[in-house]
């Protein structure tokens, strides 16, 4: 006999599906698709392989250190596995339906590939299912998409949900021309909410307040509308603002926090961003901007 141990051996991040799982996700990803597409959301197909000029441009930029490469034998150029499907999206969206009427809304299922996985997440392939509201601007914008996908997860039957607002473009946009070895060890510190660290570093005053901004919605804005932030970044702020009061009154049962200083997993966003938690549950639910 043959010992195929060796040979069932797989790559770190990577498993197969058995039943009941497969069958399990096949069932959520086909609900979360009706969820979407009953809220005027249109299904696109991206390809799973691109060009990497194409696929690592604009905001696909961001991901290019998570994208594995490979020669096309056929027409000797760099091609690039996806690690996201948004870029795919936003490509869709600006050659193929250049003259469809705004706002468009897409939504997408697939698999995604990515280089490292993460503490929380050690997987290196795995589903992606989302949609994007594109054309669209605004506090109310920026709800749908959030509430649709928190509504979609309470379908499932997801409890104890919880939303955590961000805007992962406020820090670099306050920290400015700073020294780029103050601003290394100011983004070590902020990711690890390590308040006295942030406070020993010159010039970091500003960035102690944001990180008291952080917490349930009505505290943390509070704080957040108390501090000097330049002008450039306000409307950002006075946006976060509006969109938690509006999720207020659209997902009553879903508590609504916000960090303005997170910005792990949001490479590509300049806006407000969002990601969803529930109690019990290892990592993120979903995440998005």
């Amino acid at each position: 006999m043959t010992d195929f141990s060796d040979k069932a051996l797989l790559p770190a991040g990577f498993s197969d599906v058995l039943a009941p799982d497969a069958d399990f996700e096949a069932l959520v990803l086909n609900r979360l698709l009706r969820c979407f597409s009953g809220h005027g959301y249109d299904r696109v197909e991206p390809p799973l392989i691109e060009f990497e000029d194409g696929l690592l441009t604009g905001i696909g930029a961001g991901l290019a250190e998570q994208t594995f490469r490979l020669m096309d034998p056929e027409s000797q150029r760099l091609m690039a596995v996806r690690a996201d499907i948004t870029p795919q999206v936003a490509r869709i969206a600006q050659a193929r339906l250049a003259k469809a009427p705004r706002p468009l809304r897409l939504s997408y299922a697939g698999q995604v590939l990515r280089v490292r996985g993460s503490q929380l997440r050690p997987e290196r392939q795995f589903t992606q299912v989302g949609a994007e509201l594109i054309g669209a601007a605004g506090p109310a914008a920026d709800a749908e998409v959030i509430a649709m996908a928190a509504g979609a997860l309470i379908e499932l039957g997801v409890a104890d949900l919880s939303c955590d607002l961000g805007l992962p473009a406020l820090v670099p946009a306050v920290s400015g021309d700073a020294d780029p070895s103050l601003q290394a060890k100011l983004r070590q510190a902020l990711d690890r909410k390590d308040a006295a660290a942030v406070a020993a570093l010159k010039g970091a005053q500003l960035f102690a307040g944001l990180l008291d901004a952080t917490g349930p919605a009505e505290a943390a804005l509070n704080v957040l509308a108390t501090l000097d932030l330049p002008q450039c970044v306000c409307g950002e702020r006075d946006n976060l603002a509006a969109v938690a009061a509006l999720l207020a009154d659209m997902l009553p049962g879903v508590m609504i926090t916000v960090d303005p200083v997170e910005h792990r997993g949001f490479e590509y966003h300049s806006g407000l961003s969002f990601t969803l938690f529930a109690r019990g549950v290892r990592g993120e639910l979903g995440r998005g901007g």
